[in-house]
């Protein structure tokens, strides 16, 4: 088994301690096959050494919620509110994909996501109208070494007289246990589904959805927001229903009333933020600070890289912002004046793309901070550069200087996918060439603002 040793750098462990909310310490990881071994101060150990002193060492980040299969559709959607997107890219440009566009858009954008240094991939996958689609995005995750969440969706295509509406049709039972079989052992790729949800779905097939989930044992993770609800009763159907519990992600859940979110948290459920997407489309304010005020956290995600940044550190960035703006709003309406201090921080921001992602997936076990045993999912962040140079407080130093230009190094399960700044992908001009034309293929007689 390969053994990897980093010596000397700054470990931002995110194994909270008393005083030291993000565990930062000083000192060497060793990598042993797929896991940390150790973690400690000159570590005594025959294996290659990386000298990694002026480098901070986080966990890998983890994309709770993004739709790389619009990776070749990159700037496209820059301009669209929610209305626009639904019409011009579920209705119009998704119906063009081949299972090939599904495969290159998903294999280049998860090898941009380890370049950007996210390690964990929720890959929400929903334009698969066919099995040789959901093929197609499995093959390239696998492919690409990322560790994914595979979250087998369904297509949104306008009705068609005699064809029932994606609203009314269930998800599709066969194809999840076929899914389910082909990825039995594999341990980097997992299923969840994406479904519809009481938003955008009728009752009946919310109830089945959710049920199959349950049955399953998998993660039903779905849009809440964006418009009228097909369902407004659906969520208290579903509680009455015995069907939420932790298994159960929110993504967005901008328009649920205050009651619905203390109900929800309480039952253990996730939720999955996209700030920059939020506040671009028109879906409302993130929805941050009223989990926090109810003792929760979300999880963050890029959600599309078709019109957004695909990296996780802007990612963190907006949502701290955005949350400490509404934080001082608040707080000069009631006192008219500016408070002392922030209520929310860099290691908040810093746990939502680490820590929380891990959570989401119910495998923080595994992943989300550096301790022995967890898989060796980390980055290498070059500090010396001089967009961070000098660091007084590394966490805050990644969360608000860091960029691409410092992602040195990452490592999934142990094995490297970027070293000294250079992504470890083979093939990669080949494919950047193939992603260009399905690009401009999909985008032949379609005109957009």
């Amino acid at each position: 088994m390969t053994r990897t040793l980093i010596r000397g750098a700054t470990l931002v462990t995110m194994e909270a301690e008393p005083g030291n909310p993000c565990g930062v310490t000083t000192g060497d990881l060793l990598i042993d096959g797929d896991r940390i071994a150790a973690i400690g101060k000159h570590l005594d150990a025959e294996a290659p050494a990386i000298d990694a002193e002026g480098f901070i060492v986080t966990p890998g980040f983890v994309n709770a919620h993004m739709h790389t299969w619009q990776t070749a559709l990159r700037g496209v959607a820059a301009g669209w509110t929610l209305t626009e997107y639904f019409r011009q890219m579920h209705a119009g440009l998704a119906t063009r994909f081949t299972p090939e566009d599904i495969h290159i858009a998903t294999l280049v954008g998860a090898w941009n996501q380890l370049d950007c240094g996210t390690t964990t991939l929720v890959d929400w996958c929903h334009n698969n109208p066919t099995p040789a689609h959901s093929d197609a995005a499995i093959d390239a995750l696998q492919a690409s070494g990322i560790r994914a969440a595979f979250f087998h969706g369904s297509p949104k295509p306008d009705p068609k007289p005699g064809v029932a509406p994606f609203w009314e049709t269930p998800h599709p039972r066969a194809e999840v246990e076929r899914i389910a079989h082909r990825l039995q052992g594999d341990a980097r790729v997992s299923l969840g589904l994406a479904i519809l949800g009481p938003h955008y779905s009728t009752m009946d097939v919310a109830l089945h959805d959710f049920a199959l989930a349950k049955e399953f044992g998998l993660i039903a993770s779905m849009h809440q927001g964006g418009g009228a609800a097909r369902t407004p009763e659906g969520w208290e159907r579903l509680e009455a229903a015995g069907l939420l519990g932790p298994q159960i992600n929110i993504v967005h859940g901008n328009n649920l009333t205050d009651a619905q979110l203390a109900r929800f948290v309480a039952a253990g459920m996730s939720f999955s933020v996209t700030p920059e997407n939020e506040l671009t489309q028109g879906h409302g304010f993130p929805i941050t600070g009223r989990l926090r005020a109810l003792g929760a956290a979300p999880s963050l995600g890029v959600d599309l890289e078709s019109g957004l940044s695909g990296e996780m550190f802007v990612t963190a960035r907006i949502a701290l912002g955005v949350q400490r703006a509404l934080d001082h709003a608040a707080y000069r309406r009631a006192h008219d004046g500016i408070a002392a201090q922030h209520d929310v921080s860099c290691a908040d921001a810093l746990a939502w793309i680490t820590v929380e992602g891990a959570r989401m997936l119910g495998m923080s076990d595994r992943i989300g901070s550096l301790a022995p045993g967890k898989q060796a999912d980390l980055v290498m962040i070059d500090a010396r550069r001089m967009n961070m140079f000098p660091v007084h407080d590394p966490v805050s130093a990644v969360v608000m200087q860091a960029s691409l230009a410092n992602i040195d190094s990452v490592f999934v399960g142990g094995v490297a996918r970027k070293r000294n700044g250079q992504l470890l992908a083979d093939g990669l001009p080949s494919a950047l060439a193939t992603l260009r034309a399905s690009g401009e293929r999909l985008l032949q007689r379609h005109t957009h603002k």
